[in-house]
């Protein structure tokens, strides 16, 4: 059976619907850097996904190919991930989606090196014919942080982010948003097949003790 991410660790893709402090270890991702309305029509944010899932499954079908990865296993994609941020914003104001900065990511299972990653960028683009060069192997290590299972449209966020904030001031701690610290959703429905007032998205914020 594939190795499951969401599954193995539930306790970084699987919150309840209630605030709580997790440490996050160092993970390793496909990331493509971009700015602007995730909502336009082929905008860039949507180019974005479409870059990682073509890189995502190329690596994941490369047991099928000549090219082998060392340590491989056979796993199932892990969900779509976006850190974003707004310039002079502290945290994240849904309502000006222009002023977006994000960054799209998947994570990557820890057996793919960067060298895997080049040869994955190269054989997408030989068979795609497609330039995937903004594609990235990115490293992060989130640590210690607030995280919610929001149930519902993007646009009820706030009201999930309010509860997140008095738990954390509640506990002795505050948000700790920087440059390297950003706010981070994890999204684990289809928005194709589920409607919005089901869609499930972790959200997780930066925090330090006061």
């Amino acid at each position: 059976m594939a190795f499951d991410y969401k599954k193995e660790y539930k306790e970084y893709y699987m919150p309840k619907a209630q605030p709580e402090i997790v440490s996050i270890p160092e993970m390793n991702f496909l990331a493509v850097r971009g700015r602007g309305d995730p909502n336009e029509e082929g905008g860039a944010y949507q180019k974005s996904i479409e870059l990682l899932y073509g890189i995502a499954y190329t690596i994941k079908m490369s047991k099928k190919g000549e090219y082998q990865i060392e340590g491989y296993f056979d796993y199932v994609v892990p969900p779509l991930e976006g850190f974003w941020w707004q310039e002079g914003i502290q945290g994240f104001d849904p309502a000006k989606k222009e002023k977006f900065n994000w960054i799209s990511v998947i994570r990557l299972p820890d057996f793919v090196r960067r060298e895997d990653l080049d040869w994955a960028l190269t054989e997408a683009a030989n068979k795609k014919k497609q330039d995937f060069s903004l594609v990235e192997f990115l490293t992060i290590e989130e640590g210690i942080c607030v995280q919610i299972m929001h149930i519902g449209p993007f646009s009820d966020e706030p009201a999930s982010v309010a509860l997140m904030d008095q738990y954390i001031a509640d506990r002795g701690y505050e948000k700790d948003f920087s440059e390297h610290r950003l706010h981070h959703e994890i999204y684990l429905s289809d928005a194709r097949k589920v409607t919005p007032d089901k869609w499930r998205t972790v959200i997780r914020h930066p925090v330090k003790k006061i």
